[in-house]
């Protein structure tokens, strides 16, 4: 089952809960706008390349539609499509007043240039400039994507609008970035982990943890839980996969990959098969890179009581049922990797009322009002699962 079919069935089954209308229900499936763009760019050998871009605009009925720009070689509409869906859940879920949005080129980043990614980002910004903005669509870094690439498409956006900061989020600070912006995703996966867990009656020091992903929000949750006590055990990316029964030294890993780049040659590790990391024996897994990693084939064979969505939608319909037959608890996505969108908003809502600039004042305080602002919906959440007689999830 594909990304979008997938996230519709979800969607479908959470409308009958809610008792929605069927023209509500129909109406809140179908995006506002999809575009599709075609971006030619001369590589740096002078030879000429085409990419092709997506923008889907899902819903706006409660604000400027949000959500990142994504660079991969697997980037398609449904994909896209179903991000932009799950946007519009995730930023209702953190009650911040945005709808959902979704964009990316099918790319791939690690094989270009700096130069050959200014001038596609470039590119593809000139082809949607009238179709995004402050109060209409506000696009962020998504996975290969960063604040450089936030700060390309600022700059091109303001040639046609004028220099307008607040028409994306995830900035460079000089450029009116926030605070914390970059460690937000992976420490709201943190928070989150932090708040299932003590409903259960554990902690992150003592459990131990296998993360798929090493990119900026598998990095992050990894540091971070690491610096809680937390023992990861296992640990992947396009490079590899590594484990370490008796856990990782996470802060020497650092160290290692900003040096050489890669998982694979790092010291007192064993090396594992990326298949194996999403099975290995933990408590905690937490899949942090694409959708769709756990479906019917492997779930059977997870052996972690707990699952924290970092990704976007990692878990499929099908792997949902026989987790939770499994007994297997899901944290999901639209919660879970939710910290990225809430300070988000709190850069934009600081660019755009400058009364208010200086609201995060150090990574420290955002740290602080994002762990209660998740706290709080997480609350929130659980008192409507009971409401509804939802069991899981």
């Amino acid at each position: 089952m594909n990304a979008l079919a997938a996230t519709s069935r979800n969607f479908r089954q959470a409308a009958r809960l809610l008792g929605l209308d069927s023209k509500l229900e129909k109406s809140l499936l179908i995006p506002f706008r999809e575009i599709k763009v075609e971006c030619t760019i001369p590589k740096d050998d002078g030879t000429l390349a085409t990419f092709v871009g997506f923008r889907v605009q899902h819903d706006n009925a409660r604000g400027p539609m949000k959500g990142g720009i994504r660079y991969h070689p697997e980037v398609d509409p449904d994909e896209v499509n179903a991000l932009a869906q799950l946007m519009t859940w995730k930023t209702a879920v953190a009650a911040v007043p945005y709808g959902g949005a979704k964009g990316g080129i099918g790319c791939s980043p690690g094989e270009m240039s700096t130069s050959e990614l200014e001038r596609l980002t470039r590119v593809f910004t000139q082809k949607i400039h009238d179709l995004i903005g402050t109060h209409a669509d506000v696009p962020a870094p998504d996975m290969g994507t960063n604040a450089q690439t936030m700060a390309w498409m600022l700059d091109e956006y303001s040639k046609f609008h004028g220099h307008s900061p607040a028409v994306v989020t995830g900035k460079p600070i000089d450029l009116g970035g926030s605070l914390g912006r970059d460690a937000a995703t992976g420490r709201g996966v943190l928070y989150a982990t932090e708040a299932l867990l003590t409903e259960h009656g554990k902690s992150i020091s003592g459990s131990t943890f296998a993360i798929q992903g090493f990119g900026n929000v598998g990095s992050w949750a990894a540091q971070l839980i690491h610096q809680k006590g937390g023992k990861i055990v296992a640990l992947g990316d396009v490079t590899g996969a590594i484990s370490n029964k008796s856990g990782i030294d996470i802060p020497a890993l650092m160290e290692h990959m900003n040096n050489s780049g890669s998982l694979k040659d790092f010291h007192s590790v064993e090396i594992i098969d990326a298949a194996e990391l999403l099975v290995h024996e933990c408590d905690v897994l937490v899949p942090c890179a694409l959708g769709g990693v756990l479906n019917r084939g492997n779930a059977a064979d997870v052996k972690a009581r707990f699952i924290i969505e970092g990704a976007n939608h990692p878990t499929d319909t099908e792997a949902d049922e026989i987790l939770a037959k499994k007994g297997v608890i899901v944290l999901p996505d639209i919660y879970a990797n939710s910290g990225g969108v809430i300070v988000s908003y709190f850069e934009w809502v600081q660019v755009i009322d400058q009364k208010i600039v200086g609201l995060l004042q150090s990574s420290d305080h955002c740290g602080w009002v994002l762990r209660m602002t998740m706290m709080t919906y997480l609350c929130w959440c659980r008192t409507f699962r009971v409401s509804c007689g939802m069991k899981r999830r």
